[in-house]
């Protein structure tokens, strides 16, 4: 068997076509957040949750689908060095949080 590197690839081997625009295009945005300090992401995703929470209607959607996104670019970016349980982990995640913004949206919950 061959290295793998820490994304889980075949060392050596390069992703292509969508997934490697994916990865240039996210190249910049992901080196700025890990520049910046941990609490600053810890206080964004604690203020998109409580706007999800505690706002009504298109508001806490919109702060839910924004997470959403956020947790969706990053399982979308770490998949192929999942394993089962941590993609089944991250689709539960992404269906629950989209779901309660739809709830929220149409003002269900």
């Amino acid at each position: 068997m061959g290295h793998v590197n820490a994304r889980g690839d075949q060392a050596g081997t390069q992703s292509t076509g969508l997934r490697a625009t994916i990865e240039r295009w996210s190249a910049a945005p992901v080196v700025f957040l890990h520049r910046i300090p941990r609490w600053t992401l810890l206080a964004a995703v604690f203020v998109l949750l409580a706007i999800g929470m505690i706002g009504t209607g298109w508001v806490a959607a919109a702060g839910l689908l924004v997470l959403a996104a956020a947790l969706a670019w990053f399982a979308y970016l770490n998949w192929p060095a999942l394993d089962g349980s941590g993609r089944i982990l991250r689709i539960v995640t992404l269906v629950v949080l989209v779901g309660f913004a739809v709830g929220r949206g149409i003002e269900r919950f």
